[in-house]
Order: structure tokens, then sequence, then C-alpha cells
């Protein structure tokens, strides 16, 4: 066999995947640098709830400050 040969019959590097978008994982090493302007825009989003560490989180979201923003009203 040829190298040519040799060449051809070596497989190629296989094809990065996609890593799936991480929602859920919270961090608090990975904080971004953007927000939900408020939990109306968040809920449009799909995203609300909005937890500690994940992109879109806000304090400012988070009206009892227990790292969950734009949770739903439970009542009384």
């Amino acid at each position: 066999m040829s190298p040519a040969d040799l060449d051809d019959q070596q497989p190629s590097a296989p094809a990065r995947k996609a890593e799936p978008e991480r929602r859920s994982t919270a961090s608090t090493d990975s904080r971004s640098s953007w927000s939900y302007r408020n939990c109306a825009q968040a809920r449009a989003a799909g995203a609300a709830p909005v937890y500690a560490g994940e992109p879109g989180y806000g304090p400012h979201l988070d009206r009892d400050g227990d790292g969950i923003g734009c949770e739903p009203y439970r009542g009384r």
C-alpha cells in the first residue's frame, strides 16, 4: 500500500457536537453580565423562574432574596 492509500483509510476527525444550552445549572462561578429587565420579559422568553447563577438572573427579579427570581405567586 502506498502512503496515499493509508491516508484514505484513516478516519477523519469526528465532528464536534454542539453543547446543549445549560439553563437549569446554577453556578455562582459563572455570573452572567446581563439580566432580564423585568419578570414579564423573563416569562415571555420562557425562562421564569430564573435562578441565581443562571444567565438572565438579576437581584431586582428576586423580591424575597432566596436566589429565585420571578417566582410564581402562591397566595396565602
